[in-house]
């Protein structure tokens, strides 16, 4: 037997319903704030993300599904959605009618990284894109947002945390503070860590390893070398934040493992998920539509984990399973014909209708209808055709009723009106 590959999952029906309902309710409220989807091709050239991502991330080093296509030329399954979306705002010129573009997006990515609870090789993420807009405000607007969406899905203990990464003016003096740091406790860092002090020690500050955490307890924070216009940026975000009355935590170890980011970073963090607690994330990277070969425009925007988010979703899977209204269970080749015909019709209305197709007793097809969760058995058997009228039964109720059966779709259709 053929079994998936390791990293990947199905999603089958019963949690699928979940998933379509996270997504729905995602998209009503994006598309309240202003936002517009926009899809994205699952492949692009390798050199997006070296230039974007960062040739010496763990994604670009490690992670990404790099190979070559048949002409040589290298392309990569995309590890994240950002790059894709300003490539595609700068390769369609979306800043030329309006530099302000509100954009999301719901799709798979892939990483090659160890598989773990709520984390595979092919994961969900749903993105969130504001460009042309520098004002702090819709970095408010984005963690308000997320509050919001986390809120109606019923997520448990979700709380924001928000840090700033400053700019390229103030973070040169504290990376030279924090490598310093690190170079006085080498020797309780693990070799990632080692390797990423002298390339890029800001990514030490996000390893999970314990004793890592432990020797930065007392590491730098670059809240304390902000430059003026990052300070009082960071101070309109969190004024606003408390107008806005969202609750949020100042978190100095909180960075990003993408190069892009500068100035106001923040995650959603649960206590749902153990040592992996951050289901959302995102922040401003005012340089990355430049650095892709488009004009210099200020964008900000957040990336959530959707296979996370279904794990710690507070929804009812239960009441959102869509089961039929309908079974027909049909007795007799003559009625199965009937039936047939009016579960195809039906069905082309808009009302879910199920029938057994096998020939099987009623006894037999009222358990299955049971099974099933119909609100409704519509009976016709041979006795029913010589009547010419079929029985509906309520299943919740066993009140039944009895229909013409020339006029059955017209009835039932009468019936379910407006209750889908």
């Amino acid at each position: 037997m053929i079994q998936l590959i390791r990293g990947f999952k199905d999603i089958l029906p019963g949690e699928v319903e979940l998933w379509q309902q996270i997504e729905k309710i995602t998209v009503d409220l994006f598309e309240d704030f202003g936002f517009s989807q926009i899809r994205i091709p699952i492949m692009e050239r390798t050199e997006l993300f070296k230039r974007s991502i960062g040739e010496d991330t763990d994604i670009v080093e490690k992670e990404m599904y790099t190979f070559p296509d048949r002409k040589g030329d290298l392309v990569t399954l995309r590890p994240e959605a950002t790059a894709s979306i300003v490539r595609a705002y700068i390769q369609h010129k979306l800043f030329a009618a309006d530099p302000v573009q509100k954009l999301y997006m719901v799709g798979p990515m892939f990483r090659r990284e160890r598989p773990q609870k709520g984390r595979y090789r092919q994961f969900y993420q749903i993105d969130a894109e504001i460009f042309g807009v520098a004002s702090p405000l819709v970095d408010v607007q984005l963690i308000f947002l997320l509050t919001t969406l986390f809120s109606r899905l019923k997520v448990a203990d979700a709380q924001a945390h928000i840090n700033s990464l400053g700019c390229p003016r103030c973070r040169p003096g504290f990376k030279a503070a924090l490598r310093e740091m690190l170079m006085s406790v080498s020797d309780r860092l693990c070799p990632d860590c080692i390797r990423r002090r002298d390339r890029n020690p800001l990514r030490v500050l996000d390893c999970k390893v314990p004793s890592c955490r432990e020797a930065l307890a007392d590491a730098p924070s670059i809240l304390d070398h902000l430059c003026a216009d990052c300070r009082q940026d960071f101070d309109a975000v969190q004024q606003s934040l408390d107008r806005l009355a969202v609750p949020y935590v100042v978190d100095k170890r909180l960075v990003r493992g993408l190069d892009y980011y500068a100035r106001t970073t923040f995650e959603i963090q649960t206590g749902s998920l153990g040592a992996q607690s951050a289901v959302a994330g995102g922040g401003r990277y005012d340089g990355l539509v430049k650095a892709l070969g488009g004009p210099e425009i200020p964008a900000t925007g957040f990336a959530i984990g959707f296979d996370r988010l279904a794990e710690i979703c507070g929804l009812d899977v239960e009441n959102l399973l869509d089961k039929p209204q309908l079974f027909v269970a049909a007795l007799g080749d003559r009625s199965q014909s009937l039936a047939f015909e009016w579960v195809c019709r039906l069905g082309q209305a808009g009302i879910r209708a199920e029938m057994d197709f096998s020939g099987r007793s009623l006894k037999s097809q009222m358990k299955r209808a049971n099974r099933l969760g119909a609100a409704h058995v519509l009976i016709v058997g041979e006795d029913e055709l010589e009547k010419g009228a079929a029985i509906l039964r309520n299943m919740e109720t066993k009140e039944q009723t009895m229909f013409d059966l020339a006029r059955v779709v017209e009835n039932i259709k009468q019936i379910f009106a407006g209750s889908r």
